[in-house]
């Protein structure tokens, strides 16, 4: 009962804006001559193998070994410290089961990454002992067991109060706009509870798709709905923990970033759209949806938050809200071009491209 109530007033989100008023700019125009990396073969619908062999999997897999620095997975993730190559000893493949049974080392800083929980953590920080750091409190919130129950029960949903349109159409409206990248490598950014990895993973549009989080109980529920997905089991699907300033990819290597609901919960928006840019190739494609800013927009109202704010404090006024312009100003600045959105209320969701 008492997580019934949280999740009733945790979930509730201001009508910021009264009237309706969408804005449709054109789509960004198809990048000729793109080729996105096909580095694993795509998902079909066939390949249904359940949680239980996924376990199996984890079980019977033989010794690992070294893969050299021609094999696929190499060139897919880098040291976030160095954004130097990582030597990966595993078995091969960009699924959960592999992964889980893989260790990564920087061929450069020699720093060492393995998978922790039931993610892999190319955090800086990750292996540290004593030290510790915390992220401002519209970060640190969603690290929060309770917040990343919710996310999806009651949280998220109620964001069509402030003009989101609801998942499934959001994530056609991302899916226009990843056209001209499809058969590539996807990156969900701040995937959350993986709302959106999970639909990216099973559409059959991308050769793979990575769900990244900095927030690690974020990321052990969105392993817990995958297991609820027979097709997620083999999918060329991996669950990653960094930080969005410090992306583990190297440069012009990914071809689409997602950012659902983000933009607003980042530390540093600037730092995080350079990251962006840096690590989309030549015709890459970033979307994201987030709240402009308006003098009652929160996620968080008053009345509708209090047990929230008992919990973790003053966060509601933390959030960094933007105009469509200052959205704008940003990505151009960061050299991302094309620039494309559509508004409605206080929802936005654009588009840019890597020049």
């Amino acid at each position: 009962m008492a997580v019934a109530g949280a999740m009733a007033s945790s979930a509730a989100l201001p009508l910021s804006h009264r009237h309706l008023s969408v804005e449709i700019r054109a789509f960004p125009p198809k990048v000729s001559g793109f080729r996105p990396r096909r580095r694993f073969p795509r998902l079909h619908s066939g390949r249904r193998s359940g949680a239980r062999a996924t376990a199996a999997a984890l079980d019977s897999e033989p010794e690992t070994r070294v893969l050299h620095n021609d094999s696929s997975d190499l060139d897919l993730f880098a040291c976030p410290i160095c954004y130097g190559p990582l030597i990966r000893k595993g078995p091969a493949g960009l699924n959960l089961a592999a992964i889980y049974r893989s260790g990564f080392k920087c061929q450069q800083c020699n720093k060492s990454y393995s998978s922790k929980d039931v993610y892999l953590d190319l955090t800086v920080t990750s292996g540290t002992t004593e030290y510790n750091e915390f992220k401002p409190a519209r970060t640190e919130l969603f690290r929060s067991p309770l917040v990343s129950f919710l996310y999806e029960r009651g949280w998220r949903q109620n964001f069509n109060r402030s003009g989101f349109p609801g998942r499934d159409e959001e994530f056609q409206m991302a899916q226009d706009y990843f056209k001209p990248v499809a058969g590539g490598l996807l990156v969900d950014v701040s995937c959350g509870s993986g709302l959106f990895s999970r639909k990216f993973a099973t559409s059959g549009t991308y050769s793979s798709v990575v769900a990244l989080d900095f927030s690690e109980n974020m990321l052990r529920q969105c392993y817990e709905f995958f297991k609820q997905d027979d097709i997620l089991s083999t999918a060329n699907l991996a669950l990653v923990r960094a930080d969005i300033s410090r992306l583990p990819f190297a440069s012009g290597s990914v071809d689409a970033i997602h950012a659902g609901a983000a933009l607003h919960c980042w530390p540093s928006p600037s730092n995080a759209v350079a990251e962006i840019s840096r690590v989309l190739r030549s015709g890459g494609v970033f979307v994201a949806t987030t709240f402009l800013s308006s003098p009652l927009n929160t996620p968080f109202p008053l009345e509708s938050s209090r047990p929230l704010r008992q919990l973790f404090g003053q966060v509601t006024n933390t959030y960094a809200f933007f105009t469509e312009k200052e959205i704008e100003d940003l990505c151009k600045s960061c050299g991302l071009t094309n620039y494309t959105s559509k508004v409605q209320r206080a929802f936005i969701m654009f588009s840019a491209q890597k020049p």
